[in-house]
């Protein structure tokens, strides 16, 4: 599943490009997750605005001669989106869901499973876009996520406290791997029980959500399986994972197995000797 660092890349691979452009055309293919909200001819001579992110959402604000308001886009568990520049007549191909063709190129949202979404809202603080974003926590480069932020939330929860992150009402973009990643960069056993959490570690474990996730977003997000950012250019970040996939490999910092759990459905790998409850 595409998480922050994955869609900020994409959002940074065609925000510029596309920003200012007037949609010509919308297509839309088989029905995504949500309903779009609106007839996909109402969305041409629209003026497109600086493009967003807040959480794994993309706001695409779109400016129109009669009212103005903004497509709220998910990638869903597999979906991507690419951005040709140009007058792009690539036909749409058998998971091509939604097609935004503008004056400067087109913009494809692909989603072979279907749990993507492409949403009309008339503002993204007005609904359906306030609903849909209401229950996400801060964003990790936000200034006001620190060690007393993350150490109220995390009170009194009895959740593991990798689940407690994975929840996304606290911080926001601390997906799967990057869960993992950051627990071992602050040294804590992702089974302690969120709200044993101590403020020190607490301190430490923000500083590592952050710097985890900043580093995915520098490597250009992190490929498993199939994705790329908007001009199909892959991620590196799985490359650099000192945990992450790596179930009884030796850590690479005190030699011991990687060991491997599930927790939630998920899979959390660890260092039992570098990370401590």
């Amino acid at each position: 599943m595409p998480e922050l660092p994955e869609v900020e890349v994409t959002r940074r691979s065609f925000a510029a490009a596309i920003e200012g452009a007037t949609v010509l055309q919308a297509r839309l293919g088989k029905p995504l997750r949500w309903p779009l909200g609106l007839a996909s001819e109402c969305l041409l001579g629209a003026r497109v605005g600086a493009v967003s992110r807040r959480g794994k959402y993309l706001w695409l604000p779109l400016s129109r001669p009669k009212a103005s308001g903004g497509l709220l886009l998910h990638l869903g568990m597999s979906g991507s989106l690419a951005f040709s520049p140009g007058l792009a007549d690539a036909p749409a191909g058998a998971h091509d869901h939604f097609d935004l063709q503008t004056d400067r190129g087109l913009l494809r949202l692909t989603d072979p499973r279907r749990f993507g979404a492409v949403v009309w809202s008339e503002a993204i603080d007005a609904d359906p876009a306030a609903k849909l974003l209401g229950g996400l926590g801060m964003e990790p480069f936000d200034l006001r996520f620190d060690g007393t932020h993350l150490h109220a939330g995390l009170s009194g929860r009895r959740v593991a406290v990798k689940l407690a992150l994975l929840a996304g009402d606290i911080v926001v973009g601390a997906g799967n791997i990057y869960a993992c990643e950051a627990l071992f960069l602050a040294g804590i056993d992702p089974r302690l029980a969120a709200a044993k959490l101590s403020r020190p570690r607490a301190e430490r474990l923000a500083q590592a959500v952050r710097a985890v996730l900043a580093q995915a977003l520098e490597a250009g997000g992190t490929t498993l399986r199939d994705f790329k950012d908007a001009h199909g250019v892959a991620g590196s970040f799985q490359m650099q994972a000192r945990v992450y996939g790596r179930e009884g490999q030796p850590c690479l910092t005190c030699a011991t197995p990687i060991k491997r759990i599930v927790q939630g459905q998920r899979s959390t790998f660890f260092c039992p000797q570098c990370q401590k409850r």
